[in-house]
């Protein structure tokens, strides 16, 4: 065999999908997402953490690359922001409600300011050799329990040798009021990383809040901290936030192997291409819905939707490890997935 046939098998092997099944728990309140044989994450659907989450996630090595806490804390990473769980879908002003900050830490009396996504029903399951579909039914309420909004949400899981992919395609419905959504800097698809992929820091920060909360995030020991942000723009580092761009990366090293996640913008999302919520403490999400909180009042968008009317927001998630992708490889999938 030449070097070159041999490289070609090499690159074949690699890039050949894993095969792809479910594991439903209802004890548990969850669905793990198995990809060769290895859990690559779970669908949670817990009522006390207020909104179903992807957690944790692996890369196909299986380094772990969302943050512990507040589920399963992990040695010297941050305890802030405990709304902040794996991956998840919400916004932080849906008819005045704040669904992205609901977490534990809601003081009781403060709770009918806030909406969660309660978890309905598993649609189906569909294992297979080279992806699988999880699809879901969520309803958006209020603190009564009063419905604005129904989701169904389908996941499509693939997997290979050197990475993990999950395309996100979900369909919000008005119910029996107008439902408006706010210009708010929080939101709407955000993943928290483990600490080895946030941006090394040299000061603390206070962020506040949509209700003007503030949160201290302290200086902690930076050694094995490696991360940065790059997006399809060329936008680096912590200039990244209140920007737009068709993807955006974060990487950096764990266990000195390369990892990186990277979240892709589709064209027929609302205000594509999004803007990144993004910060050097591990917090990234894509949220086109943010205009005038994003721009610095440049822009405005107050999205809305019609009692009946619905609107859907369709996303990629690529988790690679080992070779990371380049700008034009993500470019490549960018255009791929927007068709």
């Amino acid at each position: 065999m030449s070097l070159a046939v041999f490289q070609l098998f090499l690159f074949a092997a690699a890039s050949a999908q894993r095969e792809v099944r479910f594991v439903q728990d209802d004890k548990a309140q969850k669905v793990d997402v198995m990809i060769d044989g290895k859990l690559f994450t779970s669908y949670l659907y817990k009522s006390d953490i207020d909104k179903p989450v992807l957690y944790p996630l692996h890369t196909a090595s299986g380094t772990l690359v969302t943050r512990g806490f507040p589920l399963n804390s992990q040695p010297n990473e941050r305890t802030d922001h405990p709304h902040h769980i794996g991956l998840w879908f919400n916004y932080g002003d849906v008819n005045g409600l704040d669904f992205w900050n609901n977490s534990y830490a809601i003081k009781p009396e403060d709770k009918p300011k806030f909406g969660s996504i309660r978890h309905r029903r598993i649609v189906k399951t569909e294992n297979g050799k080279d992806k699988g579909t999880l699809v879901v039914e969520a309803d958006w309420v209020d603190s009564k329990g009063n419905v604005l909004l129904k989701e169904q949400t389908a996941f499509t899981f693939r997997g290979n040798a050197n990475s993990r992919t999950i395309e996100r395609v979900g369909t919000l419905t008005a119910q029996k009021e107008r439902v408006s959504f706010k210009d708010n800097k929080e939101g709407v698809l955000g993943v928290r990383v483990s600490r080895e992929l946030e941006i090394p820091s040299d000061k603390p920060e206070i962020y506040t809040d949509a209700q003007g909360v503030p949160t201290k995030v302290a200086v902690l020991n930076n050694e094995g901290v490696t991360g940065t942000f790059l997006t399809s723009e060329g936008k680096t580092g912590n200039d990244v936030w209140g920007t737009r761009g068709k993807w955006c990366m974060m990487y950096g090293k764990k266990k000195g192997e390369p990892v990186a996640i990277t979240i892709v913008d589709h064209p027929s999302n609302p205000g594509y291409p999004t803007y990144w919520h993004a910060r050097g403490y591990g917090l990234f999400a894509a949220n086109p819905l943010g205009q005038e909180a994003l721009s610095g009042g440049k822009e405005k968008l107050n999205y809305s939707l019609d009692p009946g009317k619905s609107v859907t927001f369709r996303y990629q998630v690529i988790i690679n490890n080992g070779t990371l992708p380049t700008p034009a490889q993500l470019n490549t999938a960018a255009t791929a997935f927007g068709k």
